[in-house]
C-alpha cells in the first residue's frame, strides 16, 4: 500500500471487504469544507474500482463546490437535493436513493441538516431518503464557532445517535492565533467511512441481507445474543428499559459500535 502527498493511503481492494457495503451515497451539503469533496470522490473511485458510488449535494453546498466537478470525480451526474420540475417515471428519487443505499455518509453535514434530521424533517429529497433509509449512516458535522457547545446542537446529536443506524463523526478542534474560538476541521472521510463501517460490523451485507436478520428476529428474539446481558460491563445496557435513558443505539439493534473488521487495518 502507498500513500500520496498528502497521506492519504491508496487501497485498491474491494470496498466490502474493507468496509462491508459496496453501494454508497455521498451528500454534500453547505458547509465550506464541501470544497474538499472532490478531492475525496476521487480518492474513492482510484482506491475501491468496485464501488457504486453516487453523489448528491444540496443547494447550499453549490456556493463552495460545483455539481460538474464532483460529476467529473465521480464519474456520473451528480444529484440536485431539489424536487424534479418533471416526473420521469419509476421510483421518486427519495425512494429509488432509500432502497438504493447500502451505506449513506453526510460529508460535511451543516449545523442545519443536522437539525433538519434529528427533528424528523422530510422536505427534500435527500432528508426523505435519510429518514426512510434502513442503511447505516454517518454524518460528520461543520457547526460554527461555538456550535458545537449549543444547547440545541448537543440535543439534536443525541437525538440522532439514538438511533440504531446513524453515527455522529465530531469535527477535529483546530486552534487559531487572534480568535478566541478554536475553529472546527472536517475528520478524513476515511475515518468516517470506518465509522459508518462500524455500524455494520456485526454483519455486513445489502439491504435485503439486512431484512432477512430482522425475519429472524434481530430485534425481537436475540437468539445467540441473548448472552449479553451475562457480560458484566454490559449489565447497564440490560436495564436502560428501566431506566428510561439511552446514551446511545440499542446494543442489540441491527447495528452495533464493536471492534471494526481486522480488513480496516489494510487503509
Amino acid at each position: 500500500m502507498t500513500a500520496d502527498p498528502a497521506g492519504v493511503p491508496e487501497v485498491d481492494t474491494s470496498v466490502r471487504s474493507v468496509f462491508g457495503f459496496s453501494r454508497l451515497l455521498v451528500v454534500g451539503t453547505g458547509s465550506v469544507s464541501v470544497s474538499e469533496l472532490p478531492f475525496w470522490i476521487g480518492w474513492l473511485r482510484s482506491s475501491f474500482s468496485d464501488l457504486e458510488l453516487r453523489v448528491a449535494v444540496t443547494r447550499s453546498a453549490e456556493r463552495f463546490v460545483t455539481r460538474t466537478a464532483l460529476a467529473l470525480r465521480a464519474e456520473r451526474e451528480v444529484v440536485r437535493d431539489a424536487w424534479p420540475e418533471e416526473e420521469t417515471g419509476g421510483l421518486p428519487l427519495h425512494a429509488e436513493l432509500a432502497e438504493w443505499a447500502e451505506a449513506v455518509v453526510v460529508y460535511p453535514a451543516t449545523m442545519n441538516f443536522l437539525a433538519r434530521l434529528a427533528l424528523g424533517m422530510a422536505d427534500t429529497p435527500v432528508m426523505i431518503a435519510c429518514q426512510c433509509t434502513t442503511a447505516p449512516i454517518a454524518l460528520a458535522p461543520m457547526p460554527p464557532p461555538g456550535g458545537a457547545r449549543s444547547a440545541a446542537y448537543t440535543r439534536h446529536v443525541a437525538e440522532l445517535e439514538s438511533r440504531d443506524n446513524v453515527v455522529v463523526v465530531p469535527a477535529r478542534s483546530a486552534a487559531r492565533p487572534g480568535r478566541r474560538q478554536d475553529s472546527a476541521v472536517i475528520p478524513p472521510l476515511l475515518d468516517v467511512l470506518k465509522a459508518v463501517g462500524g455500524l455494520r460490523a456485526d454483519g455486513p451485507g445489502t439491504p435485503d441481507d439486512r431484512g432477512e436478520r430482522d425475519d429472524q428476529g434481530a430485534r425481537g428474539d436475540q437468539g445467540d445474543r441473548g448472552d449479553r446481558g451475562d457480560r458484566g460491563e454490559q449489565g447497564g445496557r440490560d436495564e436502560r428499559g428501566e431506566q428510561g435513558e439511552r446514551s446511545g443505539p440499542a446494543a442489540d439493534g441491527p447495528y452495533s459500535r464493536e471492534e471494526p473488521p481486522a480488513a480496516w487495518a489494510r487503509v
